[in-house]
């Protein structure tokens, strides 16, 4: 999934960059509007409206006449005439700042959603398990099991990269979110119920003192 992160602002963009990577997100960045509109295919727009060669709106409603890619604006405009002006010219969601970043996800996801519901793939593992993004259902052999929402982030998040080593950090910040100030031991917690649950079909593997990786089971 190839997102163009349009924004002028240094640190808000890294912190885009480095957590929308974490979620399985490629994320082109540029810092104004008309390096946005010669900006090569992408499949979601991130859009912040204070740049510095023109208004963000102005850039909305080009991107807009130019095809039906899906437009998430950012922004610290937070009064309601900027929200409704950003979505009668195109924009299909609008974030204040500030923001974490699951809820940018959270938006990314549901946008995708509603306006590709039947893009993309889910991931499969091991022939047996499917991860339905859409829906947040886990399946093994078609049936589904039923996983606690901090369980499903967890595996959904592992299973970005099967085989990868995520460090806890990684782990913790991007299902936990930056916010989160409680002990690592509820991570410890999550895996061992994802073991037990599907511990038949995949593995998830402790590498002591670093982190987890998710492998498909023999």
């Amino acid at each position: 999934m190839r997102v163009l992160l349009v924004e002028d602002d240094h640190p808000v963009a890294e912190s885009l960059r480095r957590g929308l990577g974490r979620y399985g997100f490629e994320v082109e960045w540029v810092t104004d509007g008309r390096s946005a509109l010669d900006a090569g295919p992408c499949d979601l727009v991130l859009l912040d409206l204070g740049l510095p060669d023109t208004d963000g709106l102005d850039v909305c409603r080009e991107l807009r006449a130019r095809g039906s890619v899906p437009i998430i604006v950012i922004s610290a405009r937070a009064e309601e005439i900027d929200r409704v002006v950003g979505l009668e010219l195109g924009a299909d969601d609008y974030v204040s700042k500030p923001f974490g970043i699951r809820e940018v996800v959270a938006r990314i996801r549901a946008v995708l959603r509603r306006t590709a519901p039947s893009a993309g793939g889910d991931p499969v593992l091991s022939g047996r398990l499917t991860i339905d993004l859409r829906a947040r259902r886990v399946l093994v052999d078609g049936a589904e099991v039923t996983l606690a929402p901090r369980e499903y982030e967890l595996l959904a998040y592992l299973s970005t990269e099967p085989g990868r080593l995520f460090t806890r950090e990684e782990i913790m910040e991007a299902v936990w979110d930056t916010n989160w100030f409680g002990p690592t031991k509820t991570l410890d917690v999550h895996v061992g119920a994802l073991r037990r649950k599907l511990g038949e079909v995949i593995t998830v593997e402790t590498v002591r003192g670093v982190g987890f990786r998710l492998v498909a089971a023999a």
